[in-house]
């Protein structure tokens, strides 16, 4: 989903060419739309490892039809590649989507939980936007609601919202869900044609930066 575009109309056409399907796309070395090279590069990450970085936003369509195919994509990344989620909020009333995810990091739930926070948006049509119901909705998840609270309003939590912001902006995304390869590109569905494309051109800017350590 575009900064700008949160909109029905912006939601079609994204997902229109998402609707490609993978069947439709060819393994080939990507053209330089497909991606974005960052000048200058990022500086961190992990030393030793190539990072790659999958932005989302639990209220966006597309990112909660990224989730089944990126997570068996992310499982099979080579032992010299480190994946990490980074939620964006592109308006401050998301802010309270990236509270979630962190706080559900903090507490060792979002291998259980991650899937069922996009259900329960996109399915269940309950936006989790306010911080009671959002408590509730952990409780009945089995969660203890007090500790959830705790997480999501912690100083921890609102530190890694804020880093969050830092890198998104570092990568200049104008959307989700895009996928940051070791601070020196990114690339998306939107760019790449399809959200199955775009895991092709990671793989090959994978390699890219591989050959660049």
């Amino acid at each position: 989903m575009k900064r700008r575009e949160f909109t029905t109309a912006g939601c079609a056409a994204v997902l229109a060419l998402a609707g490609l399907g993978s069947a439709a796309v060819q393994a080939q070395a990507p053209k330089s739309g497909e991606y974005v090279v960052l000048r200058p590069p990022l500086a961190g990450g992990t030393e030793g490892k190539i990072e790659v970085v999958e932005f989302f936003w639990y209220g966006c369509p597309h990112c909660n039809r990224f989730q089944p195919l990126i997570e068996p994509w992310a499982a099979k990344l080579p032992a010299d590649v480190v994946y990490r989620r980074v939620p964006v909020a592109f308006r401050d009333e998301f802010v309270v989507h990236q509270r979630i995810y962190y706080a559900l990091e903090a507490l060792g739930q979002v291998q259980a939980l991650h899937k069922k926070v996009f259900h329960a948006v996109h399915v269940e049509r309950n936006p989790l936007n306010k911080p009671e119901a959002i408590a509730d909705f952990m409780a009945r998840q089995g969660l203890d609601r007090a500790k959830f609270l705790e997480a999501f309003n912690s100083f921890g939590v609102q530190t890694k919202t804020r880093q969050a912001k830092q890198i998104a902006e570092g990568y200049k995304i104008d959307g989700v869900p895009a996928i940051g390869i070791n601070g020196r590109y990114w690339t998306s569905g939107a760019l790449a044609g399809s959200l199955e494309r775009s895991l092709q051109v990671a793989d090959y800017l994978i390699g890219q930066a591989r050959a660049g350590r």
